[in-house]
């Protein structure tokens, strides 16, 4: 298979993956159910669903009182465009150190 297919592919799923957690934790969050622990939302979003965890927020209304929330996920999709462009457009010696 093609690379970029398969990291099309890739953020598509972990955005999607971001998304629902968002609405599930919500979900159970109503129900006073077991919840899904912050840091496993936070590291679905650092590990490329940063886009798919704040349409998530905004979408389902969830997290948006945390100010760690609020600031979070957008600083860590900021940080993954910043490390997209520098593997892009860094000089190849400086992008595989």
């Amino acid at each position: 298979m093609d690379v970029i297919l398969l990291l099309t592919a890739y953020v598509i799923i972990i955005n999607l993956i971001g998304f629902g957690a968002m609405g599930l934790d919500k979900r159970k969050a109503r129900k006073h159910a077991f919840r899904i622990p912050e840091a496993t939302l936070f590291i679905i979003a650092a590990i490329g669903g940063s886009i798919g965890s704040i349409l998530g927020m905004n979408y389902f209304h969830h997290k948006t009182r945390h100010w760690y929330f609020v600031y979070g996920m957008p600083a860590i999709l900021i940080l993954q465009v910043i490390l997209i462009f520098l593997i892009f457009y860094a000089p190849f010696e400086i992008a595989f150190l």
